[in-house]
């Protein structure tokens, strides 16, 4: 069965959308429509459709008379980015964990266990399945905050969560032990409801990897 219009769309905004987090369309680079439409499959109208939806989230730049071009990067735009996230993950976890039922305590609980085997394949120097050990550490923090309530505040957080990993795929470097245990120790203070000691943790643990991704930047 063909796809709708609306399903192209969003076929070719993801896989996009994906190529820029994961550096197969370069920081800074011009994104040519012709090039595109044979490297997506996509019609012109689509592509600056979908153009245009990425320059409104952050990931791409319209310029006038010039077009459009993949975000470029900064130490400074990092640092921003993980700020924010440490603010709005924050306060979306104060409200997961207040009004956290058995299903999220689970959806945690199923989250982290997947993280955590991946995590510990990678610590053991196989590095085959990098995309699917970020997509379980999103998966881990999507779910602590799930239960937040508003969707306003988790498109928000997912868009900043997006901009954060591509600045990690730009230098990947795994922090090893470390953040394995920064993970286990925010699962166990947010299933204990102890939101001061998750919070803190959580606040560790993107500080300590935006500092690791400054000094590999």
């Amino acid at each position: 069965m063909a796809k709708s219009l609306n399903e192209v769309g969003a076929t070719t905004y993801q896989r996009i959308k994906h190529d820029i987090i994961f550096g197969n369309l370069e920081p800074g680079s011009k994104l040519k429509l012709e090039e595109l439409r044979q490297l997506y499959s996509a019609s012109a109208s689509t592509l600056r459709e979908t153009l245009s939806r990425l320059a409104s989230e952050g990931f791409v730049d319209a310029l006038d008379q010039r077009g459009f071009f993949v975000t470029a990067v900064s130490r400074e735009d990092l640092i921003e980015i993980a700020n924010l996230r440490v603010l709005l993950e924050c306060h979306a976890l104060r409200l997961s964990m207040e009004n956290g039922d058995a299903d999220w305590e689970g959806d945690i609980v199923s989250a982290h266990h997947k993280l955590h085997l991946m995590e510990k394949k990678m610590l053991s120097g196989d590095e085959s399945e990098v995309e699917r050990w970020k997509q379980y550490d999103w998966e881990f923090h999507k779910a602590m905050i799930q239960a937040c309530g508003s969707r306003n505040l988790l498109s928000l957080h997912t868009v900043l969560f997006d901009k954060y990993l591509r600045y990690q795929m730009l230098v990947l470097t795994h922090r090893g032990e470390k953040a394995v245990e920064e993970h286990r120790r925010i699962f166990e203070a947010a299933l204990d409801r102890n939101f001061d000691r998750a919070a803190q943790e959580l606040r560790a643990h993107i500080e300590r990897g935006l500092e690791h991704t400054l000094t590999a930047f």
